[in-house]
């Protein structure tokens, strides 16, 4: 009798994911999977609703002010919760400069998509 072991939790699996309507291959590890599906679950919906918000069109458009909306809440959570004890902190981030930085980002972005839709 033969007995069937599981996969080993590091082993790479590809999986067929949908983020606003688009499928994508990617790959992670098995023990990753769930924590995988959960994020693309989390962009999808965040990207849906900055879509369904009318302000901006376009997939591109809407990844990258997903993925700007997210780091922003990212640094603005490492701000507020304490480095571990085992973590040396990085150096402290300004506020100011970081909405600064990311709305000039913003700018730069709208400011290169509409150059590229006169072209088209």
């Amino acid at each position: 009798m033969t007995t069937r072991s599981s996969p080993p939790a590091d082993r790479a699996v590809q999986l067929d994911i949908k983020i606003m309507g688009r499928e994508y291959k990617v790959a992670c590890k098995e023990n990753e999977r769930a924590e995988l599906l959960d994020a693309v679950a989390f962009l999808d919906q965040r990207m849906h609703e900055i879509r369904d918000g009318g302000k901006i069109t376009g997939v591109d458009r809407i990844a990258v002010m997903a993925a700007l909306n997210l780091a922003n809440e990212l640094l603005r959570e490492r701000r507020t919760v304490p480095a571990p004890a085992s973590r040396t902190p990085g150096p402290g981030v300004d506020a100011t400069e970081a909405r600064r930085r990311i709305m000039a980002m913003q700018a730069a972005i709208d400011q290169t998509m509409a150059s590229q839709e006169k072209l088209l």
